[in-house]
Order: C-alpha cells, then sequence, then structure tokens
C-alpha cells in the first residue's frame, strides 16, 4: 500500500488531489456533536495543502436515499474544516456537477474544497458495477490523484471507496495507515493478556467477530443490550429487557465453545433496570432499581450493567496487555445508565497495556462522557470497519489502496 509520504515525495504541487475523508459527523440540526471525525483527516489534509496541492475533500453523511436532501449535507462539516484549518474552506453543493466542477476548478495551490455529500448520487452506493464506476468516471474527472483516508467507509464497496482509487494514482493518508497499523497489533502482533470488552444492542452484530475472537481473546466481557440475549441464554429471567430469541442458539454454542477452549466469557452479575427507557431528551431522573442478573423483575429492562459488574470488568481488565472495546455497557446517553461505560472507559485509562477504542458509540462516548482521548491508546474513527477486519473479512476500500 503506497503512503501518502511516497506520495509527497513525488511531488503533488499544483496537482488536484482527491482525498476520500469520512465526515460523517453526528448532527443536531446543523450542529455538529462530534467533530472527531474531521479532526482525524485534518494530518492529510494539511499535508496536501502545506505541499500546494489543490485538495478536494469528500465523503458521505447519513443514509440518504441517492438524492440531495438538505438534512445530511456536509455543509457544516466544511465550515467546521475550514475552522479547524483557519482557511477559506469552498463548499461545492453538489458532487460532480456544475457547483463541484467549477469550485475545483478554481482551487488554488494550497486551498482545500469540499464537495456535498457523496451519498446524493446514487451511483455512490449502487450494487450494480456499471453504475457505481460511471460515478466513479465522474469523480475521477476532478481529480489527478487519489488519498484514501475514510477509514470509517472502507468496508464498504461504494464508489468513491472501492472503484475510484484504481481511476487514479493512490495512496493510503495518514488515518488509514494508522488504523491499518492498530488493527495489525490486534491481530498479527498481539500482546497477552487480550481482554475484548463488547456492547451495544444487538447480539447478531458482534456473533461474527465472537466467533472469532474466541480464538484468539482470552477474555470477552459482554455488556449493552446484547447481554440480555446471553443471559437468557444462560437460562435467566430478562424481564422486558432488549432480546434477540433467534440468536440464542447461537449464543449458547459460543459460551459451549468459551469453557471448552477455556476463554473467559464473562457475563454481567448485576444490573440496573427500569419499567421503562430514559427520556434522552430531558434526562429526567430514571431511578433505576439494580438487580442480580439471573432475576430481573418480568416488568423490567436491563438498560446498564450494575455496581458488582463494574468492578468485575473492571478486574478483568487490570492486568490486561491488549485491550480492544467497542460497544457501551449501557444507555450511556442517560447520566442514570452512564456508569457501566465509564467504568470500562476508566480502566482502560488506567492500564497499562495498549488500549482501542472500536469507533462508533464507544467513541462517541469517551468524548461525552468527558475523558481526555490521549489517554487511550488508539480511538478508532470505524467501529463497523473494525469489527469486520477483526473478523478477518476484506475490506474493499483496503483492497483497492493495494497496489
Amino acid at each position: 500500500m503506497k503512503t501518502i509520504d511516497e506520495l509527497l515525495s513525488e511531488g503533488v504541487a499544483g496537482k488536484r488531489v482527491f482525498v476520500r475523508a469520512d465526515l460523517n459527523v453526528p448532527l443536531d440540526g446543523t450542529t455538529i456533536t462530534d467533530d472527531g471525525r474531521i479532526r482525524a483527516v485534518l494530518p492529510t489534509v494539511k499535508a496536501l495543502a502545506d505541499a500546494g496541492a489543490r485538495v478536494v475533500v469528500a465523503s458521505h453523511l447519513g443514509r440518504p436515499k441517492g438524492a440531495p436532501d438538505p438534512a445530511f449535507s456536509l455543509a457544516p462539516a466544511a465550515a467546521r474544516l475550514g475552522e479547524l484549518l483557519g482557511a477559506d474552506v469552498p463548499f461545492a453543493t453538489d458532487t460532480v456537477g456544475e457547483s463541484a466542477r467549477s469550485t475545483v476548478a478554481a482551487l488554488a495551490d494550497g486551498q482545500v474544497a469540499v464537495v456535498e455529500n457523496l451519498r446524493f448520487n446514487a451511483g455512490e452506493t449502487s450494487k450494480d458495477d456499471a453504475e457505481r464506476g460511471a460515478f466513479a468516471d465522474q469523480l475521477a474527472a476532478l481529480a489527478d490523484l487519489y488519498v484514501g483516508d475514510g477509514f470509517g467507509a472502507v468496508h464498504r464497496k461504494h464508489a468513491s471507496v472501492y472503484d475510484l482509487p484504481g481511476r487514479l494514482p493512490h495512496a493510503a493518508g495518514y488515518l488509514i495507515a494508522k488504523e491499518v497499523a492498530v488493527l495489525k497489533k490486534l491481530t498479527e502482533d498481539l500482546q497477552r493478556p487480550y481482554v475484548v470488552a463488547l456492547g451495544g444492542a444487538k447480539v447478531s452484530d458482534k456473533l461474527a467477530v465472537i466467533d472469532q475472537l474466541l480464538g484468539r481473546a482470552d477474555r470477552i466481557l459482554i455488556g449493552g443490550g446484547m447481554a440480555y440475549t446471553f443471559l437468557k441464554a444462560k437460562g435467566y429471567e430478562v424481564g422486558s429487557s432488549l432480546l434477540q430469541e433467534d440468536q440464542i442458539p447461537a449464543v449458547q454454542e459460543y459460551l459451549e465453545r468459551a469453557e471448552k477452549t477455556g476463554v473467559e466469557l464473562v457475563v454481567p452479575v448485576d444490573a440496573l433496570s427500569a419499567t421503562e427507557f430514559p427520556d434522552l431528551k430531558t434526562k429526567a431522573p430514571a431511578h433505576p432499581t439494580t438487580v442480580a442478573a439471573d432475576a430481573i423483575p418480568a416488568d423490567q429492562m436491563g438498560l446498564d450493567i450494575g455496581p458488582e459488574t463494574r468492578k468485575l470488568y473492571a478486574s478483568k481488565l487490570a492486568d490486561a496487555a491488549t485491550v480492544f472495546w467497542n460497544g457501551p455497557m449501557g444507555v450511556f446517553e442517560h447520566p442514570d445508565y452512564a456508569e457501566g461505560t465509564k467504568a470500562v472507559a476508566q480502566a482502560l485509562v488506567e492500564s497499562k497495556g495498549f488500549t482501542v477504542v472500536g469507533g462508533g458509540d464507544s467513541a462517541a462516548a469517551v468524548r461525552t462522557l468527558g475523558f481526555d482521548e490521549t489517554a487511550f491508546g488508539h480511538i478508532s474513527t470505524g467501529g463497523g470497519a473494525s469489527l469486520e477486519y477483526l473478523e478477518g473479512k476484506t475490506l474493499p476500500g483496503l483492497a483497492a489502496l493495494e497496489d
């Protein structure tokens, strides 16, 4: 995989460089609530601009239906990028149309522009190779070189991620190079004990990675909504907690495999429960009850790991040489159900091992709960991409960057 440093050494002054970034930031209306992904691509954009390139930044945001939708405009991200760069960043109001062509044509050496949400064009996400390829051809007309730095999208076979690199001389940006190096530490250069903490809502989203980790990790700690399918699989009463009944046989098989292979697969011993889901807008007090994990009342749902589980998980993380964490332990967006996620994050901060926060809601939780990002070994920008890499899948966006 060619690096951006190699590209820079060959000279980029005056050349149009298409940077496929991941500016898929959370928005409250037009206000960005977490600019971590924008900050993550800054080193690549700045290096290219400082070297005199005419930088064209492109990304997706949300899931528009292949047509323009103001709710998913990249305009707020473009404005924030300009603030972080301390420079005017022109914004094209389309992807490959007149605005994009004229905006790119007007760029001076060292200037950066952003084009509108790539998913406003149906060709970006099309499963039809010809339609996707046609859109990639239009994107290629905007640039002389391609730099892939949108790690959060490399598991997608999309036009700007998979097809476009084949049409232009290409290299990996600093963020992708860093993310891949970290993932190799979790797969090829592993230091033990290796402890994985997995949370989030659905166990079905994590089955494939658990399957792989059962042959690699020393301990797997289960939290979040997915924990209740594990508890039910052990024969426990979980009340009205989130449950995927159809996944119970698979979970039971994993529990048996873990016992046979000596992998510690640890589930909660207690939980915070309530009769209803908390109001995440008003954050009104929820008054949860602490209950044993095997005796959640029939009319209550588990919404966070309990105090004994917090202590247990902290102890299981204490001696780890390598930690990977993906998924919150509870409904961390509400203060009454944030303590489980805080406890796992704090355990990573206190760890002497190499700690990786696996993107998505885990990364958002770290920032929302006020942790110093530098206290972690690495905070990934791509939860889905990280999980698929750990599952052993070939990621289209990485394969396309290979020479």
